[in-house]
């Protein structure tokens, strides 16, 4: 038996439409809306038209010999023409991909994989010392802080002169009787100096991180271990590392992001030279200002597939992470 309701009867009527319910919600939250009116507009200028403007200069074959442009007082027009995904084919599969893309993208991985690991092996073993109660651990805290206080530009340049041929380095390994590497001109001990610089420059904000995640960990969890008898490695692997599950997971996700993106150290280190120490987003720079003719196109491309892979790992590291707490829990 089917009972029809009249929704005039029940008072409710008819769902309003869309505008209906846009005026409905300005006119009860217009303050609101006028407090972020702002913050969104300046993120439109500054972010949403460059992304929208680089998004479309990949469907073309803009470079700088067909881009619009004043000389004196003529201006050239533009003539660059929709070419479709043809930059995002000859990036991906193009004769020269092996080369140009996907050589770069392994290092990357490498580059990030290794840089991130050290950051948190090195800065939790720092956290756990100076978590520690020593004498002096207030001075230790400010000297193990201060490379992350240092501008980048200043921690790289200092590395940079210290890896030198007649650098510190060398001369310190002269000294000892070791190999002197070409730390600055060798493609492996490129590559090299470039983990070891950003692996300075990154320890410090992931042993801050990770020693706050430690001092949040509740004192009586290490007292209960150790009237159950844990040692010390279980207390660690029972008590420590679950304790920083949160705190590591965001610290994590970010240095991937940081690093994978990082372009001040390898830039600094060696301007648009050393083509084999490149990552991505220098790889995509010296695209389109490093050379020329200037390519947009090709730049702008790696530009989108950067952040397609970032928007991907971080979508499944959410997920994979939150599986993960569903299984603990």
């Amino acid at each position: 038996m089917t009972v029809a309701v009249d929704r005039a009867a029940t008072g409710r009527g008819e769902r309003p439409g869309l505008r209906a319910r846009l005026v409905r919600s300005y006119r009860r939250h217009w303050y609101a809306y006028a407090m972020i009116a702002p913050v969104v507009i300046v993120l439109g200028v500054l972010v949403g038209y460059p992304l929208a403007r680089g998004v479309y200069l990949t469907f073309t074959d803009a470079d700088s010999l067909n881009s619009a442009r004043t000389i004196g007082v003529n201006h050239i027009e533009a003539t660059y023409k929709f070419v479709g995904l043809d930059n995002y084919a000859d990036i991906l599969w193009g004769p020269t991909s092996g080369d140009r893309f996907w050589s770069h993208f392994v290092w990357t991985i490498v580059w990030t994989v290794s840089c991130v690991a050290l950051h948190y092996v090195i800065g939790l073993g720092l956290a756990l010392l100076l978590h520690q109660k020593l004498r002096g651990r207030t001075a230790y805290r400010l000297m193990l802080i201060l490379p992350w206080a240092v501008p980048t530009f200043v921690t790289v340049f200092s590395w940079r002169i210290m890896l030198a041929d007649g650098g510190f380095l060398n001369t310190a390994l002269g000294s000892l009787h070791l190999p002197q590497p070409a730390w600055l001109e060798d493609p492996f001990f490129q590559r090299l100096a470039a983990i070891m610089v950003n692996t300075w420059c990154g320890v410090p904000f992931m042993m801050v991180s990770l020693l706050g995640g430690l001092q949040s960990i509740d004192a009586t969890l290490y007292e209960a271990a150790e009237m159950d008898g844990a040692n010390a490695w279980q207390r660690f692997r029972y008590v420590t590392l679950p304790g920083l599950r949160t705190v590591s997971s965001t610290v994590v996700l970010l240095g991937v992001i940081w690093t994978f993106n990082q372009f001040t150290v390898i830039f600094l280190l060696f301007g648009t030279g050393a083509p084999d120490a490149q990552i991505l987003v220098t790889w995509a720079y010296y695209l389109g200002f490093g050379q020329q003719p200037r390519d947009y196109a090709q730049s702008a491309a790696y530009g989108v597939l950067l952040l397609s892979m970032l928007i991907v790992f971080t979508s499944l590291y959410r997920r994979w992470l939150a599986r993960g707490e569903q299984f603990a829990s």
